[in-house]
Formats: structure tokens, sequence, C-alpha cells
């Protein structure tokens, strides 16, 4: 046991000297990296906390930014573009990993580093599928996620409850506010934004903004659209 555990802090220890390289690396070169995306794209589109996903012809940023073609950008801080400077922006599971407040200055950089009539699109988990997981009444789809939740997370425990989840979702993966679909359309319409749409994952009436979502390919499809709400929303 203890030297299972002596293995996961070096691998910890390992991970994090990975990232924090990464992140001083592509920092060294952050302003040219920008100037080359924004000079060879003529639509421009931001992808914020893009993490592995590395979507094609978008400007994929990271705390911890991909080696060879990322862009280092902190959420939390003011973005280094020029305001008006997308026509889209894209963001998956990433606002709630910060606070309330956090979120609602990010929600004010995306609206202004946009050009008017620009888009921008946030899939983030749905406080509303954590309350409907606590119904006497279970669909199947939230049977078996009650199920991988508490075999992933909790497999010593043997026990089988929507509590085990809805714990896990406040508790876990550094989540700091979880949002529902009322409240970030009133945060979306507060700094600017107009015609904030509900839109369901991958889907998209701007083909610029289809297929997007990877996080399915992490915990599979079905979790994915039971858990993750998306919005849209235009700036004027």
């Amino acid at each position: 046991m203890k030297h299972n555990y002596f293995l996961r802090q070096l691998y910890y220890v390992n991970v994090s000297l990975t990232n924090t390289f990464a992140a001083w690396y592509v920092r060294l070169g952050n302003a040219g990296r920008v100037a080359h995306y924004l000079t060879t794209h003529p639509i421009k589109k931001l992808h914020l906390g893009a993490g592995g996903n590395l979507l094609p012809g978008w400007c994929n940023t990271d705390i911890v930014p991909d080696l060879k073609t990322g862009v280092y950008l902190n959420i939390t801080r003011h973005f280094p573009f020029a305001s008006g400077s997308f026509e889209y922006v894209f963001s998956e599971h990433t606002i709630e990993h910060i606070s309330l407040r956090q979120g609602i200055a990010m929600l004010q950089e995306c609206f202004r580093v946009l050009k008017p009539k620009g888009r921008v699109r946030i899939a983030t988990p749905d406080l509303k599928f954590l309350i409907e997981m606590y119904n006497q009444e279970k669909t199947d789809l939230q049977k078996r996620e009650i199920t991988r939740i508490v075999d992933m997370v909790f497999p010593d425990v043997n026990l089988y409850y929507d509590s085990f989840v809805i714990n896990n979702f406040f508790r876990n993966w550094g989540h700091q506010f979880i949002y529902d679909y009322k409240v970030l359309k009133a945060l979306l319409e507060r700094v600017g934004f107009t015609q904030v749409t509900l839109c369901q994952v991958a889907e998209s009436a701007d083909e610029n903004l289809r297929g997007l979502e990877a996080h399915g390919k992490f915990i599979s499809p079905e979790s994915n659209k039971l858990q993750t709400f998306v919005v849209e929303a235009v700036k004027p």
C-alpha cells in the first residue's frame, strides 16, 4: 500500500513538472504564436481550455498548452488578444473549473475579443442533470450513470446511489461552480450578448460550431449528453 502511494505521488510530481515546463516553454514565444495564428487564418476562432482537443483552424489555448501549436491563456486573466479579434469563441467543460466571479470575467473577455456579430459557444455540466438525478424514479441512462461513477470513483463502497454522483460532481475534478441554463443565459446577457440559444452537444445552426465537443470521448457520448448543456450567443 505504501509503495503504491509513493508511486502515485511520484507520478503527480512528474505530471506537475511536465505541465510547468510546457507552460513556461510556450509562454516564451506566446506573442509570436498569437501573431502567427491571426495572420494565417481568415476566419479567426478561439478555443479556450483546449487540453488535448486540438481543433483544426482554431487558436487552441490552455493553461497547459500544446507544445507545438498551442497558445498559453489563463481564462481567469486578461486574454492576450486585441478587442474584436475573433469571429468565434468556444469553451467545453472549462468555465465550471473557476469561481462564479472569475466565470463572469471570462464571459466579459469573450465578449471583448469577439468581433460584432461574433458568436460564443459554451458547453458545461448541467445543474439540472444533478437535480433530476435525485428523483425517485430513474431512467435507464441515469442508472447507468450512477453505476459508472460509483465504479470509477468509489469502487470499494459497493453502494449504487444518486448521492455518490451528486457529491462527486461538486467536489471532484476541481469544479467550482455548476451552472444551469437560466443562470448562464442571464450572465451572458448581462455582459452584452444577445440571441442566447440552447443547443444539443455537437449540433449548431452554424457549421463552424458543429462537432466541436470531445468530452464524450472520455466519459462516453451518452454520459456527456446526459450531463452537459450547450449555449450559443451573439455579440451585437
